[in-house]
């Protein structure tokens, strides 16, 4: 991903700031920490994990506004001096958020711990090969890990390691709560597996490849028009392999992503004839999700009832 020249101003500026007014955060940081922990997130499910794991222990904000993009999000001034003020910030650490990588230099002079979620998860080989790969920092390797409750496993506990670090008298919560969010992750695995092994086909189109970590666990095969982000669109040539595949394969239903109608997507649909479903790919909530108080669990269950529908 190029990195804008707005970025590149917005940290030096963000840095002279916090330069100036590190000395006098330095006593607010030391009382916060002897009280709960506040804690900055990107995407929407390593947000989810860290309340859950935190409990009463931990303030949790997403730097990332409802429905954003998080290749292309870039945060405001305003942002980085809250999260310089926090103590901790999470985020994935796959390259997916594009700004993540900078805010590392703008912070490295702050008392705020800069969490990669994702470190030690082996990434898979997309499935997908994207014609304008050169646009993604995570090159040939799908990013979508949160969508794995296995992987999703891994995320959680090196989550709840960096609490434990960051508060250790507050363990045993900690602890307790990581195992209750690690049961219910494998629950939903299993739910995952049942769901996917027992449909009438394997097949579903859908508009962005989102699923690998699918496919790759539990067999599912996904037929999708863009590529690991959603703004990548096929060549003609690929259109038409694509909708050929899907007629050959006698697919009923087009899969959407929860905020996102893309033109091309709708020509397949039409090409193919096929009923509009959606699957949500959590990487950031809808103002809807934030206003029915949704979660990680009650998005995936959703999932899987899409799943059901267009498996069967």
């Amino acid at each position: 991903m190029k990195v804008k020249a707005t970025f590149m101003a917005l940290a030096l500026g963000t840095a002279a700031f916090l330069a100036g007014c590190g000395a006098d955060n330095s006593d607010e940081q030391a009382s916060s920490k002897d009280d709960k922990l506040t804690v900055y997130t990107t995407i929407f499910p390593l947000q989810d994990f860290t309340k859950k794991i935190g409990g009463d222990e931990v303030n949790v904000e997403s730097v990332l506004p409802p429905g954003v993009d998080a290749h292309s999000y870039e945060p405001t001034t305003k942002d980085m001096v809250e999260i310089a003020k926090g103590d901790a910030f999470i985020y994935s650490g796959i390259g997916l958020e594009g700004f993540a990588d900078k805010a590392q230099d703008t912070l490295k002079n702050e008392d705020v711990a800069m969490v990669e979620a994702a470190k030690g998860i082996e990434l898979a080989e997309s499935t997908h090969s994207d014609e304008d790969e050169h646009a993604h920092n995570h090159g040939d390797t799908d990013p979508h890990i949160w969508l794995d409750p296995v992987l999703s496993i891994q995320l959680a506990e090196n989550i709840k390691n960096e609490l434990i670090e960051l508060k250790p008298e507050a363990k045993e919560e900690f602890e307790k709560n990581y195992e209750d969010l690690k049961a219910q992750l494998e629950e939903l695995d299993q739910k995952l597996e049942t769901t996917i092994s027992e449909g009438k086909h394997k097949e579903i189109l859908v508009s962005h490849a989102a699923y690998g970590y699918w496919e790759k666990r539990y067999g599912l095969t996904q037929i999708s028009v863009a590529g690991l982000s959603p703004t990548n669109e096929p060549s003609q040539k690929q259109l038409q392999s694509i909708i050929k595949e899907a007629n050959e394969h006698n697919i009923k239903y087009f899969i959407f992503d929860q905020n996102l109608e893309p033109k091309v997507s709708k020509l397949v649909q039409k090409e193919v004839g096929a009923e509009a479903l959606t699957l949500h790919n959590l990487e950031s909530a809808t103002k809807d999700d934030v206003a029915n108080k949704e979660d990680y669990f009650s998005i995936m269950d959703k999932n899987i009832e899409t799943l059901q529908k267009a498996l069967n």
